[in-house]
């Protein structure tokens, strides 16, 4: 199982394209390839952790969305997700050895001292406390945790430590229900 880091899709929001100046022409060209881009990464069995703003749209909306992708997501709920059903939804932040994964960047004073903290939110910009995944900085497609932490130059650590209010410390990560 391969574990990889995204943000920011915004699945079916026609407005994001020219918000953040996206190179697509429609909502649904942006949609397809997208999903193609994920999915030609993503196998069945791996793991996708999404800093948020996955989709705009509807339970069966976001739904349709999420059955074409592939992969288990733990989506960490951004400001414009409003669907929870098909990921493992945390509200805040999760720590994973010295990576902190949030949706919004999290102030430099307020991330623990030896931790990076990985966010997206802010598209096509530069972070100023972390590193940005947002699609616009990872060509629209997720990016795999190995290679971060080797752009990074920091050792695997496989423990895993949730800090969000809807998992407990240590809670197994279990496959969603659709």
């Amino acid at each position: 199982m391969n574990i990889f880091i995204t943000a920011d899709h915004h699945f079916n929001h026609k407005n994001i394209i020219a918000y953040c100046n996206r190179p697509f022409k429609t909502v649904e060209e942006m949609d397809n390839i997208m999903t193609e881009k994920w999915n030609n990464k993503v196998g069945k069995d791996d793991l996708v952790i999404h800093l948020g703003d996955f989709a705009l749209g509807n339970k069966d909306k976001v739904g349709e969305i999420r059955k074409r992708l592939n992969g288990n997501i733990i989506l960490i709920k951004g400001n414009h997700d409003r669907v929870n059903e098909g990921f493992i939804v945390v509200r805040d932040s999760i720590q994973i050895g010295n990576f902190l994964f949030s949706h919004r960047p999290i102030p430099k004073g307020e991330i623990p001292k030896g931790c990076i903290n990985v966010h997206g939110h802010i598209h096509e910009k530069e972070s100023l406390s972390g590193i940005n995944v947002s699609v616009e900085k990872t060509d629209y497609e997720p990016i795999l945790f190995e290679e971060l932490k080797k752009k990074m130059n920091i050792k695997r650590d496989k423990k895993v430590i949730c800090t969000s209010r809807d998992l407990n410390p240590g809670e197994r990560l279990g496959k969603p229900s659709y």
